[in-house]
Formats: structure tokens, C-alpha cells, sequence
């Protein structure tokens, strides 16, 4: 199944210039859904992750149905003063300023293998702060997953451990 086939493109979303790549249409597919997260426990089961890290908003969505096939635990990496309790935070720069993702405090044993999943890799800014933020908290981050990857923005790069998407933009 060509996953693609359930993304929608809307352009001029959030902002004129944008194609926002929606994954609603996914989600909302019985079939392409269970493909997709068929496909990306086949990647991220081979690291062996005591959790998944979901980003917010839509690395959710993927990262806690993924952490129960997987059998494993679920964390929130979230933005700022959405987490009730201690956290632990990083501020961290964006191409048009800069933003906070945040951790509780208490969500990773010391050790714990974490596995960072979101929705999309585009330039790998929040994606790299959250490994960084794990491994502030004493996480060992084996590898990082993404449903799409935005190759032309060149986040890979940034992203410094192993990297798999399930379906790749190149313009």
C-alpha cells in the first residue's frame, strides 16, 4: 500500500507559501492505519525500547497505539506548562525564533532505551531537542521515527542518531 495515497496535501495551511501534509486522511482509513503502524513497529522494534516518546501534538497519535503493540511505556514530550508536576525543559532554537518542549521529571528511569516518534521530520529542530531532552533525563535514545520525512528541508541532519520515515517528500 502506497501510503501516500492517504496523506492530503492542503495548501496555504497555517500560512500562505505551506503544503501541510495531513494525516487525518490516514488516521481515518481503517487499512492505511493499521499499514502504518504495521510498518513502523517493524522499525522501531528492533531497537528494543523501554518507551516511546510521542511529540506533541500529532506524535501522539502515533507514539502511544504504537507503544501498546509494542508493549511498551508511552512518555509526553510537550510544549511548555502542559504537564502537571515537575519537569524537566529545553529551550531550543526554531528558523523563526525559539520554543520549549518539557518532560516530567519523573517519566524515565535512568537507563530507560527511548525511542523519539512524531508525525513529520522537517528541519529536526524539535526532534533533536527532544533526544537531547531525554538524554537530560538519563534516557539512552537509540533511534528516532517519523510517518513523513520532508527531505528538502534537510532535518536528518540534525537528528543524530538512526532515523527511519515511512513515506518521503522531496519538494
Amino acid at each position: 500500500m502506497d501510503l501516500k495515497d492517504h496523506i492530503r496535501g492542503v495548501p496555504d495551511f497555517p500560512k500562505p507559501g505551506i503544503l501541510f501534509y495531513d494525516i487525518s486522511t490516514l488516521l481515518r482509513h481503517p487499512d492505511a492505519w493499521q499499514v502504518a503502524m504495521g510498518r513502523l513497529a517493524n522499525i522501531v522494534r528492533g531497537h528494543q525500547p523501554h518507551l516511546l516518546a510521542g511529540v506533541e501534538s500529532r506524535g501522539f497519535l502515533l507514539a502511544a497505539p504504537l507503544a501498546l503493540k509494542l508493549g511498551c511505556g508511552f512518555v509526553m514530550l510537550r510544549k511548555r506548562g502542559k504537564l502537571p508536576g515537575a519537569v524537566v525543559g529545553l529551550d531550543y532554537d526554531l528558523e523563526y525564533g525559539t520554543d520549549r518542549i518539557e518532560i516530567q521529571a519523573d517519566a524515565v528511569p535512568a537507563g530507560a532505551r527511548v525511542v523519539v516518534v512524531d508525525d513529520l521530520l522537517a528541519t529536526g529542530g524539535t526532534m533533536a531537542a527532544g533526544i537531547a531532552l531525554l538524554r537530560r533525563v538519563g534516557a539512552e535514545v537509540p533511534a528516532a521515527a517519523a510517518l513523513i520525512e520532508l527531505t528538502f528541508l534537510g532535518g536528518r541532519a540534525r537528528v543524530d542518531v538512526p532515523f527511519e520515515s515511512l513515506v518521503a517528500y522531496d519538494h
